[in-house]
């Protein structure tokens, strides 16, 4: 190394990706302790959600702010260096911008997001972790904040579609005020009931590998398991809706819920597979330990994090379709 790097801080070089056999570090979860801890997060969520408002605001941030720092502290574990205290601010301004504006704003904030780390890059003395430290920071702003800022129109679906199509359009489209409530409700009930599905119908009869290299529990039969077992969530989640607060559902026909359900669920699973192969490559089992027997919150949102977005802009496009494109 030359004289002048060596006179500061040597720097910090990402450490290669871990081999794809490498054992997680931590042991494995239990089931009870997940259950409590489900009995826990479940019921607040539902509650959020159907108070509206700074609720949904302020559980999503929350969400944030512990997910994306759990993100960087992996990130952290292969030798890079992000700008945690920008990242975790940046991450939680998004959902607020799309909650006082709409998602065209949080995408504008994004690309400003991007430009302000590259800008504070350049304070920093060390310049061969340039690229480790802006990718690794941008990376956390948008894999978490930015995708999961997506709950916010989608809670509040009906007041984005009056905004850009006029209340004539969401009438025509059967929204009413609480609308978003049961979409994004149906939305999560796919994705927890695909989760779910996998892990038991996989347990069961599991013997095929989906992807052995990123996480060998999870296996093809158990993925067809959570696609029906998802699907089948959202068409129970929309009966209920339909039996106890059927104006809240009218907007989603039976038609939608099973051709919405399977994509949703796909999506989860990539998503799930996604966070897998971040902790994989770190080697550690869990993201957190905030969650008993679930590990962290991005452990809980990892699905999420992708079904949320897919929920969102397949609405957009039925919308779409319906108001005749304009």
């Amino acid at each position: 190394m030359s004289e002048p790097l060596r006179a500061g801080r040597d720097p910090v070089h990402p450490l290669p990706p871990s081999p794809g056999g490498a054992p997680p570090k931590a042991g494995g979860s239990d089931l009870p302790a997940r259950l409590v801890s489900a009995s826990i997060l479940v019921p607040f969520v539902l509650f959020a959600i159907a108070r509206g408002g700074l609720w949904v605001l302020g559980t999503v941030v929350g969400m944030v702010l512990l997910a994306q720092r759990e993100l960087y502290g992996l990130i952290e574990d292969k030798g890079a260096r992000p700008v945690v205290g920008f990242g975790l601010a940046a991450g939680a301004a998004l959902p607020v911008v799309a909650y006082i504006g709409n998602e065209y704003h949080a995408t504008v904030l994004l690309t400003f997001v991007l430009i302000a780390v590259m800008i504070a890059q350049l304070r920093r003395r060390q310049v061969t972790e340039a690229m480790a430290s802006i990718s690794g920071t941008f990376f956390g702003v948008f894999y978490v904040g930015w995708l999961l800022s997506h709950a916010i129109p989608l809670r509040f679906f009906t007041e984005r579609i009056v905004s850009a199509e006029g209340p004539a359009a969401a009438a025509q489209l059967g929204l009413v005020p609480k609308s978003g409530a049961f979409l994004l409700v149906y939305c999560l009930t796919v994705v927890v009931w695909c989760d779910t599905g996998a892990y038991f119908v996989g347990r069961a009869y599991g013997k095929r590998k989906l992807a052995p290299s990123i996480s060998p529990s999870k296996s093809v039969e158990g993925a067809i398991g959570g696609l029906v077992l998802g699907t089948l969530g959202g068409g129970v989640t929309k009966g209920i809706f339909d039996l106890l607060w059927p104006g809240l559902s009218t907007v989603l026909g039976w038609p939608l819920v099973f051709a919405f359900g399977p994509l949703i669920a796909a999506a989860g699973m990539v998503g799930d597979l996604v966070e897998s192969l971040l902790k994989r490559d770190a080697k550690v089992k869990d993201a957190g330990a905030l969650l008993p027997g679930m590990g962290g919150i991005l452990d809980r949102i990892d699905s999420p994090l992708l079904g949320i977005p897919v929920m969102y802009y397949l609405m957009l496009f039925w919308v779409w379709l319906q108001v005749g494109g304009t």
